[in-house]
């Protein structure tokens, strides 16, 4: 059995928001693989109490950890890049900090999605105002790049499961 997990909030008030690509990822996931041993979550808790649902539903289901995996954003990747991390902190992702602390470990999977447009090539020059940042929406540009992001991200997600009994 495998757990995977889309990150974001709850709620009309989040649903387009930079914070909640991790939910749509899963949304996509769920239209294009149908495995009965693959549970797919999206926490209704908001995203730094996301470690609570996780938790509950790693130990009702027994889901060993290296069967984990947790789709998020990072605000510290360009827009659309793709990263695939295991056994790694949580880098002040506190949705992802949330799930470490509840699990005790930072031994699971992470799909980590870009969405800082600033980043395109280069490295930030000016500190951006995280909490306010990730939950502003895309821009209409950005917005019309979000299929072709969540198609890669899924990909990532499918390779990822092929590579793993």
């Amino acid at each position: 059995m495998k757990l995977i997990i889309g990150l974001g909030n709850p709620g009309k008030k989040y649903e387009k928001t930079r914070h909640n690509i991790g939910f749509w990822v899963v949304d996509e996931l769920k239209n294009e693989i149908s495995d009965k041993d693959i549970i797919f979550l999206k926490p209704e808790t908001f995203m730094n109490d996301s470690g609570k649902a996780v938790k509950a539903m790693v130990s009702y289901y027994k889901i060993p950890l290296e069967n984990l995996l947790v789709v998020h954003d990072d605000i510290d990747l360009p827009l659309g890049k793709i990263r695939v991390s295991k056994d790694s902190s949580s880098a002040g992702h506190k949705g992802v900090q949330s799930i470490i602390d509840e699990l005790k470990t930072q031994n699971f999977t992470r799909i980590r999605i870009g969405i800082n447009p600033c980043l395109a090539g280069r490295r930030a020059s000016h500190k951006v105002d995280t909490e306010k940042f990730v939950l502003q929406k895309f821009t209409k540009p950005e917005e019309k790049q979000l299929p072709g992001i969540i198609k890669k991200a899924v990909g990532e997600i499918k390779l990822l499961l092929d590579s793993c009994p």
